[in-house]
């Protein structure tokens, strides 16, 4: 009698884009199918970097809206808004950081983190004020931070206080991965804008605490985009089999694109791990490739 082994049941990956509609993707990407863009967006990927927060906050309705748009197995990802984390000291604008969350509680648990996306003229000399804000926000939430002052990537002291911060207060610390945006020559106009915009920083593969956060910034470039996400591939799976979920967000050049980078990522992972696959992602019959790039 043969003993039919069952695959070992591992943790989510939330994969996600940084917007959930573009005007190409109904015929690209969605076919022309019905209903909202969320909802569709959703049928497909099961989180989203929610840039919106950063710069607007929304109403009481439009987050009814939201979640009445996507599934109990969906996960927003949004950014506390500029105001909160770019204007003035963190620990004076607690109460406004309360005020946001409070205003996307009714999501429950599809508010799967809040991101506190810190500027570049945020050192080491200012973790205290991190450490007083952090302290300060509801236990009920999950967060995670970015950091982009190089400071904070020098592998030393400064480093540490702020990786042990994170730490006790069970915090996760966003990767960003811009590798593969400043490979090579820049192939056109927006590329060459995006790198002005995105930052360069080093990548720190750190888990702070059990939802780590990776943002890929890929270009044009299939072969590029490929060799630096494979170790992303390996690293999920091991982040997995530690009992950790992990949230990975796509970007491309012109994020028309960013659904394929997405499934470029699954289709990876799903070649290397075939015993725990990752749902893939379907594109409109005339759509298979990318509209700037063949995926494999």
């Amino acid at each position: 009698m043969t003993n039919i082994q069952t695959p070992e049941i591992l943790p989510d990956v939330y994969i996600g884009l940084p917007q959930w509609q573009h005007g190409r993707w109904p015929a690209t990407w969605f076919g022309h199918s019905k209903g909202s863009s969320l909802s569709r967006y959703a049928s497909q990927l099961n989180s989203i970097e929610g840039n919106t927060t950063f710069y607007h906050l929304p109403t009481e309705d439009t987050v009814t809206n939201w979640n009445n748009a996507t599934p109990d197995s969906f996960r927003f990802t949004f950014k506390f808004h500029r105001s909160i984390s770019h204007e003035g000291r963190l620990s004076h604008n607690i109460h406004m950081a309360v005020k946001q969350l409070t205003l996307l509680s009714p999501l429950e648990q599809k508010l799967g983190q809040v991101m506190l996306q810190l500027p570049a003229g945020f050192g080491p000399s200012d973790l205290p004020e991190l450490v007083r804000f952090l302290t300060a926000l509801p236990s009920e939430f999950r967060y995670a931070v970015e950091v982009r002052n190089l400071g904070f990537f020098a592998k030393n002291d400064d480093e540490k206080a702020l990786n042990q911060c994170l730490i006790q207060h069970e915090v996760n610390r966003v990767i960003m991965d811009t590798r593969a945006l400043f490979t090579g020559k820049a192939d056109c106009d927006l590329t060459t804008e995006v790198r002005t915009k995105k930052p360069r920083v080093p990548v720190n593969v750190i888990a702070t605490a059990d939802q780590p956060i990776m943002r890929f910034v890929g270009n044009n470039s299939d072969e590029d985009n490929s060799n630096c996400l494979l170790p992303w591939v390996e690293k999920c799976h091991q982040w997995r089999n530690q009992g950790k979920s992990c949230y990975l967000f796509f970007h491309r050049p012109d994020n028309q694109d960013a659904p394929w980078l997405a499934q470029q990522f699954i289709g990876l992972y799903n070649a290397r791990f075939p015993e725990h696959t990752l749902p893939a992602i379907t594109f409109a019959p005339s759509q298979q490739a990318s509209p700037q790039s063949t995926l494999f």
